[in-house]
């Protein structure tokens, strides 16, 4: 993986001396999560260039700290995620098997939405996994309403919204932001702050580029954080979390990071240049987390091989899942669909490949 051994671990200094406090167990899931989330995507990369994977394919690489670190924040027996199409790190974080993404990714029966929705609309309501939305910013009114839910039915829930920095112009952020304020809705909005939407830099379209000043206009609490080091982002959404839960004061949280690749798999991303990619990559979440756990001695590079080599396993058999899996029936075209007054809900669980309604 070069992005991990880009740089000699040791010569990394993020700041958190004492990590003892966070207990090596804790500090170890979240290494292994962003790792897996790294080696998923690589992995989808690579399915994508043999054709193995089709559409619209975005990945997550370099972004980990953000989605790891801010649902470790969470309890997801009780509170609910929501994010954009840059989804499969916040499936897996959130639990979701990598052998049901995968197979989504595929197109295949045995995939979370039953091979209809692909890379763009993972999906989970077990795990409160609620999307996945190829939408531009419309998973920021459903993330208020789900927030909404909550306080009405005062179930000590929480929501956490996730979107980018090209989505919070649109006009439904303002509308839903004035609404969880005016209703004090039990919601953390979290911007992925990737400095691109699309190819366009946020300097070039935005009067502002730390989008928390936004939150004022809102009388909610706003704050940027350092999306790149996950103890950072774990420590701000905390925060942010435990003001909503109490209060039902919602939040919006600015979160620089930066991801490795183009915005999906079809882009080049020539629009930045090299030193740029360069400078990041000596800031990559998963080296960072890992020199910290190193000079603390609660990691050896002996573990970490063998973590790499365990989640490589699990990805390698997320991909032997998918191909050996079935495509959808062509009966299965005419399910899942809203026919009016009066449809029939059909019950599926993922793995199956029933056809009736």
């Amino acid at each position: 993986m070069s992005e991990v051994k880009a740089r000699d671990a040791k010569t990394v200094d993020t700041g958190f001396k004492d990590l003892k406090s966070y207990g090596r167990e804790f500090l170890t899931k979240l290494l292994h999560q962003m790792l897996l989330i790294r080696r998923f995507e690589e992995s989808a990369a690579q399915m994508y260039g043999l054709r193995k994977i089709g559409g619209f394919c975005h990945l997550y690489n370099g972004q980990e700290a953000v989605g790891v670190g801010s649902i470790a924040a969470l309890d997801m027996t009780r509170d609910y995620v929501l994010t954009a199409y840059r989804d499969h790190g916040h499936a897996l974080v959130c639990g979701m098997d990598p052998k049901v993404i995968m197979a989504e990714l595929f197109g295949k029966i045995t995939g979370c939405s039953r091979g209809k929705g692909g890379s763009m609309h993972m999906f989970d309501l077990e795990k409160h996994f609620l999307g996945g939305n190829g939408i531009v910013g419309a998973q920021i009114p459903m993330a208020t309403g789900v927030a909404f839910k909550q306080m009405y039915q005062k179930d000590g829930g929480v929501t956490v919204c996730y979107f980018g920095d090209g989505a919070i112009h649109q006009g439904s952020f303002h509308e839903s932001l004035n609404l969880a304020a005016i209703w004090k809705l039990p919601i953390v909005y979290i911007v992925e702050n990737n400095h691109f939407g699309m190819g366009t830099a946020v300097k070039r379209v935005s009067a502002v580029t730390d989008f928390d000043v936004k939150a004022r206009g809102y009388n909610m609490p706003g704050r940027t954080v350092d999306g790149m080091h996950v103890l950072k982002v774990y420590e701000a959404v905390t925060e942010a979390v435990k003001e909503a839960r109490e209060s039902g004061r919602p939040s919006l949280l600015d979160i620089k990071t930066y991801r490795y690749k183009g915005h999906s798999m079809s882009d080049p991303a020539k629009y930045r240049t090299r030193e740029e990619l360069d400078n990041y990559k000596q800031q990559d979440p998963i080296l960072l987390l890992k020199a910290d756990m190193l000079s603390a001695k609660m990691l050896t590079e002996d573990e970490f091989t063998a973590m790499d080599e365990e989640i490589k396993k699990v990805v390698q058999d997320s991909i032997s899942f998918a191909e050996s899996s079935e495509e959808p029936a062509l009966p299965t075209l005419y399910e899942d669909i809203y026919v009016g007054e009066g449809a029939i809900a059909r019950s599926w669980e993922p793995g199956t490949s029933g056809t009736g309604v």
